[in-house]
């Protein structure tokens, strides 16, 4: 016959007593969502046919030098790269180092960019990193992740894609699109960009990773977009898992440059 359990005995292991004295039941652990659902080998055929689409892939913000590059880039925030585009082709034209930038002011770099959402505080952040860059870098724009997001408006995202383009570095500027494809596709799921983020760079193979970012923006922006995948021009239907996936049948695989597959319209 068992005996009978001291009033003042411990609680069995993993339960907590509540405020009564009783035994609480654990509560389960939230689960972690897997780092991928591919194997290393779709995710190495997924990123061989992006490749194969897109040999040379390019970043859509139109830039002359590296300082207008992460002018454009810092510019983009909360906004399309068209409309970026625009706004900045006539102050690049005259503005195109931190020094001219500098000495535009404020006021007159507001009014180039005006039709930006945000200007009035990106005026500000392009005045006050230009400035920066003419004090602390002798006007060169660095070419470390630590110096770049010393700059006012820099962050991650926007140091991610300087380096990459920029410096060529493999680096992987999660965006809006990135993160959706992320998740939505079950490639690398993440709550945060960085989470995407450092997953990709984990999975990614190395041969791939210089370009992995302009690709996976491209196929947000013009496949795997926000409101409605156009899954019948995907090249990776085949394989992707995404559970609003609506074809299976891989779109042909055949070189299209920088501009959008054919078919697709841009947004989303």
């Amino acid at each position: 016959m068992p005996r009978p359990k001291h009033k003042n005995a411990a609680p069995a292991a993993g339960r907590s007593k509540t405020r009564d004295g009783s035994n609480a039941r654990p509560r389960p652990r939230p689960k972690r969502p897997p780092a991928t659902l591919y194997s290393a080998a779709e995710i190495d055929e997924i990123f061989r046919r992006f490749s194969i689409q897109r040999p040379e892939p390019k970043g859509e913000l139109e830039s002359v030098n590296a300082f207008t590059l992460l002018v454009a880039v810092v510019l983009s925030a909360q906004a399309t790269d068209a409309g970026v585009n625009k706004a900045t082709r006539e102050l690049f034209r005259i503005a195109d180092t931190p020094e001219k930038m500098a000495a535009l002011g404020e006021e007159e770099v507001g009014r180039h960019i005006r039709t930006i959402g945000l200007w009035r505080n990106k005026a500000k952040n392009v005045i006050a990193l230009s400035r920066a860059l003419v004090a602390e870098h002798g006007g060169e724009v660095p070419s470390s992740r630590e110096a770049l997001q010393a700059l006012p408006g820099v962050g991650r995202k926007t140091a991610n894609v300087v380096l990459n383009i920029a410096f060529g570095e493999p680096t992987m500027a999660v965006d809006t699109h990135i993160f959706r494809i992320g998740n939505r596709i079950g490639l690398a799921p993440g709550k945060t960009p960085e989470e995407v983020e450092r997953r990709l760079v984990e999975m990614i193979p190395p041969q791939y990773m210089r370009h992995a970012h302009h690709w996976l923006i491209l196929h947000g922006r013009y496949v795997c977009k926000a409101r409605r995948p156009e899954c019948e021009i995907c090249i990776i239907a085949d394989i992707c898992k995404a559970a609003v996936k609506t074809n299976d049948i891989p779109a042909p695989l055949v070189p299209i440059g920088e501009g959008p597959p054919p078919g697709a319209r841009a947004g989303g």
